[in-house]
Order: C-alpha cells, then sequence, then structure tokens
C-alpha cells in the first residue's frame, strides 16, 4: 500500500509532463500535415486526441488524489482505456495521413511514432499494462504503415524495435519496484531503530523504563530512579505497579488510571501519552508514559520499553488553562460557552425571582467587505475595535461575549425594567455604526440586533438562543441598522424559509424552473439585439415564487450554482432558434463564478447547444470582485478566450471597480434603473452619472445599456444621452420562450 501511495503521488506530475509532450509531438504533426490535407481532417484529429489526454489526465489526478469515492482498480482500467484510445488517435494519422496527402511525410509520421514508443518506454505509471497497450497499439500502427509500403524489411526492424520497447518496458517496472521496495524497507528498519529515541525526542520525555514479562522494572535509568525517589539498585527487579503505587499497594485501591495502565501491560499493548496518577514517597504526582511491547528475534515477548515524563505542573496548571479555554483569545471577551453559562445562570435567577432576563445577539453589517476586501488581519483588529465598545456599553448586570465571527452576545441578568433591551440595542447599534481607524483606513461596518427575553421566549438557553437568532435574521433582512425583538411569527417565517428551501431544492428535478427572455433593443434602430434570460420557478407547493424571494435563498445555500448551471445550457439552447444576430445574456452569480469549473460548465454548454461563443454574453454584477478578486479575473479571461462576451451590470449602485474596467475587458456596462429613472424625474445627479458612465464607456470601446426603460419620454431621453442599447418595459416585458420566437416571425412577415 505505502509503495501504491508513493506511486500515485508521483502520478501528477508524471502525467502532466506525458500530457505536454504529447501536445508538443501532435502540434508538430498537425502543423506537418495541415497544409498537405487540409485544416478539415487535421483539426478534428487534434481535437479528438486532445480529449483522450485530457481525460487520461483526469484519471491520474483522481488517482493522485486522496478520498476520491471512484476505487483504484476502477481508475486503472480507465488508464488502459485511455491508452488504447490515444494510440489509436495515433495510429488512426499513421494510415490515414499518408494516404491522404499521397504517402508525402509518411516516414515522418512513422519516426514520430516510433519516438512516441521510445518516450513511453520510461514514462512512469501506476499501471505497467497502459504502457504496454500502449506500445503495443503504436508499433502495430507502424508495421502496418511499412507493410502497406511494401517496406517489408522495415516492417521486421519495426517488429524487433517493438518487442525491444515492450521487454525494456517491462524491465524499467521491474528495476523501478525493487528500488521503490528496497527503500521501503530501508525505511522501516531505521524507523523501528529509532522509535523509541524520536518518541523520547518529541515528547520531551524526562527518561526511559523497562519492565520484563513479569512486569518488574530492569535495567533502571539514574534519571527513573530520581524520578521514583530511591537509589537504582533498591528499585531493580521490583514490580513497576508496586514502585508507582505507594500506600495504596497493599490495599488494591488504584486509581482508575493505574488500573488502565495494568490492563495495558497484562495485554502487551502499546500505549501512548498516557495520564498516570502515581504516588511517590507519599507525594501524589501525575506522570505521562509511552510503552511498546519488545519481542526477540523468534517473536517472544520480552517485556516492556517505553518512555515518561512527570507532568505534575502542567495538571496544577488546568485551572488557569480552563480560565482561557472561556475566553475569547482574540477579543478578550468571554466566549460561548461563558455565554451560555450565564445565560443558563440568568434563566434560572428569572424563574426563582419572577423576574425577567434578556439575550440579544448582535451582528456586524457589512463586515464580510471589509474581511474580503482588506484581509482577514485587518478584520481581526476591527474586532478588537468593536469589541473594546460594547465592552465600554456594559454594567453590572450585562455579560458581553463572542460566539464567533463578527457576531456577539449579550446578557442581561435582570431586565424587567422597561426599555432596557430596547436602549441597550440602540446604543449598541449607534456606538458600533461609528467610524473605526485600523490601519489607515476609515471603516463603516455598522450592527443589526436581535433580542429575546426569558421566560417569556424561552425557557431554555437552546430556545433562547434561537429564538433571539430568529430576531436577528430579521433585522438583517430589513436592511441591517436595525432592532428587532423576537415574535412568534418569526418561527413561521423561518418555517416558512425552510419549507421553502426544501422545495427548491427539488425544483430542478420535477421541472418547475423555466426561464423568461426580455429583449434588448439598440437605441437608434430600436430592433432586437439581445435577449437577457430570467428564470422564474413556478412551485407545486407554493405557486409562483418572487425571483426577489427565492434567488437570495438560493445564494445562502449554494443552490445557485446547480440553477446557473441549468439557466446556461437552456438558454444556450434556445438562443439557437433565435436569428444569427441576436445574443443571449445570462446572469452568473459570484457562488458560480469562483467554482473552479466555471470555464468547463460555459465550454460544455456552448457544445451541447451548438451556439457561437460569439453569441453568449456572460453578465456580473460589482460584487464578484468582494469575494476573490483574483479567480473572478481569471475565470472571466477563460470565458473572454473562448470568444463569449462580459457586461458589467448594475454598475454604480455596489463598489464601483473602476480598476477592474481597466484590467477586464468588459464589452458592455449596464446602467441601472433608479439612475434611468432618476434622470426621467430630472435628477442632476442621475443624468451626470449616466453621462459618466457613457463617456467612460465609449473611451475604453464599451457598450452601454440603459435598464428600466418603461416610457417613450424615458427612451428618448437615454438615446439623447448616448446609451447604445435599452432594456425595459417600454420595449417588452419578459416573455416566454414560444413568445420571443414569434416575436422574430413577426417581423419577418412585417418585412415580407
Amino acid at each position: 500500500m505505502r509503495l501504491r501511495g508513493d506511486e500515485y503521488a508521483e502520478l501528477a506530475y508524471a502525467s502532466r509532463n506525458r500530457m505536454l509532450a504529447n501536445a508538443l509531438v501532435a502540434f508538430f504533426t498537425a502543423a506537418v500535415f495541415a497544409p498537405l490535407i487540409g485544416f478539415l481532417v487535421v483539426v478534428p484529429w487534434a481535437g479528438l486526441l486532445a480529449f483522450v489526454l485530457y481525460r487520461s489526465r483526469q484519471t491520474d489526478l483522481l488517482l493522485a488524489a486522496s478520498g476520491t469515492r471512484v476505487g483504484p482498480a476502477t481508475l486503472e482500467r480507465w488508464q488502459n482505456l485511455h491508452a488504447i484510445a490515444g494510440a489509436a488517435c495515433w495510429v488512426g494519422a499513421v494510415l490515414l495521413f499518408p494516404l491522404l496527402s499521397g504517402g508525402a511525410q509518411a516516414y515522418t509520421l512513422q519516426m514520430i511514432l516510433l519516438t512516441l514508443m521510445v518516450a513511453s518506454t520510461f514514462v512512469f505509471s501506476t499501471s505497467p499494462l497502459s504502457v504496454l497497450l500502449y506500445i503495443g497499439i503504436l508499433g502495430l500502427g507502424v508495421i502496418l504503415s511499412l507493410a502497406l509500403a511494401g517496406q517489408w524489411q522495415a516492417v521486421g526492424g519495426a517488429i524487433l524495435f517493438t518487442i525491444a520497447s515492450l521487454v525494456a518496458t517491462i524491465q524499467i517496472r521491474t528495476t523501478f519496484v525493487k528500488a521503490r521496495l528496497a527503500e521501503a524497507a530501508v525505511a522501516e528498519k531505521e524507523a523501528v531503530v529509532s522509535l523509541l529515541l524520536r518518541e523520547f525526542e518529541e515528547n520531551e520525555a524526562d527518561w526511559l523504563w523497562e519492565v520484563d514479562p513479569a512486569r518488574r522494572l530492569r535495567s533502571v535509568s539514574p534519571r527513573f530512579a530520581f524520578a521514583l525517589g530511591r537509589a537504582q539498585g533498591e528499585v531493580e527487579g521490583k514490580p513497576l505497579l508496586e514502585m508507582v503505587a505507594g500506600q495504596n499497594w497493599a490495599s488494591g485501591q488504584f486509581p482508575p488510571s493505574l488500573h488502565d495502565l495494568a490492563e495495558r501491560l497484562k495485554n502487551r499493548e502499546n500505549f501512548s501519552n498516557m495520564l498516570v496518577q502515581v504516588s511517590i514517597l507519599g507525594e501524589e504526582r501525575w506522570w505521562e508514559l509511552s510503552g511498546t511491547p519488545v519481542r526477540d528475534e523468534q517473536g517472544r515477548f520480552t517485556g516492556f520499553r517505553g518512555v515518561g515524563s512527570d507532568v505534575t505542573e502542567q495538571r496544577k496548571s488546568s485551572e488557569k488553562i480552563a480560565y482561557l479555554a472561556r475566553y475569547d483569545t482574540l477579543t478578550q471577551l468571554p466566549n460561548r460557552l461563558q455565554v451560555t453559562e450565564a445565560l443558563g445562570e440568568a434563566l434560572r435567577y428569572a424563574a426563582q425571582w419572577r423576574t425577567r432576563c434578556a439575550l440579544l445577539m448582535v451582528d456586524l453589517d457589512r463586515f464580510k467587505a471589509v474581511n474580503d476586501s482588506l484581509g482577514h488581519m485587518t478584520g481581526d483588529k476591527l474586532l478588537a475595535q468593536v469589541s473594546a465598545r460594547l465592552q465600554s456599553l456594559m454594567g453590572e448586570n450585562h455579560l458581553c461575549g463572542r460566539l464567533g465571527g463578527d457576531e456577539f452576545a449579550i446578557v442581561i441578568r435582570d431586565a424587567s425594567q422597561v426599555g432596557i433591551v430596547r436602549d441597550l440595542a440602540r446604543r449598541v447599534i449607534d456606538r458600533l455604526s461609528e467610524p473605526y481607524q485600523v490601519d489607515h483606513h476609515t471603516l463603516y461596518v455598522g450592527a443589526s440586533v436581535g433580542s429575546a427575553e426569558g421566560p417569556r421566549d424561552g425557557n431554555s438557553v437552546e430556545e433562547m438562543m434561537r429564538n433571539a437568532d430568529l430576531a436577528l435574521y430579521r433585522a438583517k433582512d430589513m436592511g441591517g441598522g436595525e432592532h428587532c425583538r423576537f415574535e412568534p411569527v418569526l418561527h413561521a417565517s423561518a418555517e416558512e424559509r425552510r419549507q421553502l428551501e426544501v422545495a427548491l431544492r427539488k425544483a430542478l428535478g420535477r421541472d418547475e424552473m423555466v426561464l423568461h427572455y426580455q429583449p434588448v433593443v439598440d437605441a437608434r434602430s430600436e430592433s432586437v439585439v439581445s435577449f437577457e434570460a430570467l428564470v422564474r420557478w413556478n412551485s407545486a407547493d407554493h405557486g409562483f415564487v418572487s425571483p426577489g424571494k427565492f434567488i437570495p435563498l438560493a445564494e445562502d445555500t449554494r443552490l445557485i450554482v446547480p440553477i446557473g448551471q441549468w439557466v446556461l445550457r437552456r438558454a444556450c439552447e434556445e438562443a439557437r432558434n433565435w436569428p444569427e444576430h441576436v445574443k443571449v445574456n445570462v446572469n452568473v452569480s459570484p457562488e458560480q463564478l469562483l467554482e473552479p469549473g466555471f470555464h468547463d460548465q460555459v465550454v460544455q454548454a456552448l457544445a451541447a447547444s451548438g451556439l457561437r461563443p460569439e453569441r453568449l454574453e456572460v453578465e456580473v454584477t460589482e460584487s464578484i470582485f468582494l469575494r476573490d478578486a483574483s479567480v473572478a479575473r481569471n475565470a472571466l479571461e477563460q470565458v473572454m478566450a473562448l470568444g463569449c462576451s462580459v457586461a458589467l451590470d448594475d454598475f454604480g449602485t455596489g463598489y464601483s471597480s473602476l480598476g477592474y474596467l481597466r484590467k477586464l475587458k468588459f464589452s458592455t456596462i449596464k446602467v441601472d434603473r433608479t439612475f434611468v429613472q432618476g434622470a426621467a424625474q430630472g435628477s442632476a445627479e442621475s443624468l451626470a452619472i449616466i453621462n459618466a458612465v457613457v463617456a467612460m464607456a465609449k473611451s475604453l470601446q464599451m457598450t452601454t445599456t440603459a435598464e428600466g426603460v418603461e416610457t417613450s419620454e424615458e427612451a428618448e431621453l437615454i438615446r439623447n444621452l448616448g446609451c447604445d442599447k435599452i432594456q425595459g418595459f417600454y420595449f417588452g416585458r419578459p416573455m416566454t420562450a414560444e413568445d420571443a420566437r414569434s416575436l422574430f416571425a413577426a417581423i419577418r412577415e412585417r418585412r415580407a
């Protein structure tokens, strides 16, 4: 197993080198034969070979990765199939290409296959059979090619060359296995020899100990004798348990840890870092022991040998450790354990004296944006300042603690005074909303508060925390910076959300999702240039669910990823029914964009639908750059490399990522409907923003799309401001796929 593990560990690097070598040889072959037989033959062949190499690479990576669900035997069978497929591609080339080119460059291709055979002899693989199959098929291809050309002497040489390559592969593999087995044997011997010394050093043990089969001490070292408080000669040959049990030896009333040690010695079991309570000269102490049974060359048990150390002082400091375990190390506030204990005590106090207690859950607003944009170190410093401000608001009746992340809790032991919870919540929100100075940055985060009062809102710690958390969720849902008290109706809202999530998880399987398409028109000609795909959900359990309700839920639960993949595939399929000049715009969420395989999802959607990449426009919002800017940029650049365009949606409403407008070649900037409506109402600010966006887009050679145009006056205003495209109810509401197709049919009829 260790040998296989080592092979799998090296496979990822060897697989990459093999793939690159094949790619270079394939490129050379394509460059040679493309002018002779044309790209229509060479390109599909190269594509098929690239696909086989890619699948082979993925299989190798699965073998190299730990924890894969597919068994190694299955993966090795895949390796063999990929080897056969790759060799078949080359055999097809050596037989077909010279035939199509009139025999030109036939020897060149035969030499390429012989070179691949030689190189494969030294290629590392966990499945030697795959290499043998690969070399054998390549050799057969060369032999057939020479036979068809009538080169019978060369055929004989090719046969001998193939046999030699196969034998060499077997010899190299045998040498490799023997070398690895020898290395493993040497490593195992070294591990056995150095076991005690390594354990001694790693555990900072103070002494070595050894007993015979009867558990009597032997070869007592001076340090061990000192730990026992006796001379070496005095303890040599004495039972180990008698030496460490003290006065309890006569009565047999040992501590449980000594009973455990006796059982391990009796059963001849390994033990490591066992804490044992011992009595040395009447003084109670704690030892940490490790031991291993020893056997001679005939396998007979000869006793135990191990290491030990005195950890009494560490045990004495356990109270200090327990104290530290009750406080958050970053903020020095009580942690969750102490908060729950304080809340439990407050509930018992309220029940005893018939008063009220309260729990306030505090969550920072916009803290994630600080963490994502400025880093966790800045976020930690901000949390330290937040905790100091919270602590300054606490009185003798309060306990404030950190639950984790950017969430805090305040326990009010006696909340019988009218308005005490509301007043404290408002002070917390106001104090935490003041600006912070962290590393020369001025930061604004704010806070939301949810509260529950006991015993009215709960008789247990779990109920109180759950209900306060529901109230906090409601406060966050109200936009942040708010205080919300728990109400029984919040349970119903939470249950509705839970049921909605359950239904949403089944929506795709039930085929409940449907796409509607809203037209985007040219500002001058008013002809349709694209459709924006908008997902709609008609649930069997809940009826029509608003996108404003289920999209945030999908993003919170990461269901937006499979939904987004479905939208991408279905939109590309539907766009095939439109005229060639009409694009389809697909919104992509940050969760979907940051998926490692997003580029592959786009490729698969385009390939399955047959849609040209130039007709797909991916729409993203500025929020993608707050999660992982480098990953988002790389993903978009890969999509652009396919030929797809990328639009920046809702520009100006978020974080104004002007730097990314320069670094990424967006095709379109979409002006949010709020600016359009503001401009229609004569807002100077909205007019200035639209003018600035249009001017900036033109200087960067990008187009602009105005959203939310609902009247002819707004359309004329946007047209005069210089926007290139318009989208809104004035030109068309979101419509079904059938209505979108009929729209083009009507246009064709009018033209006819």
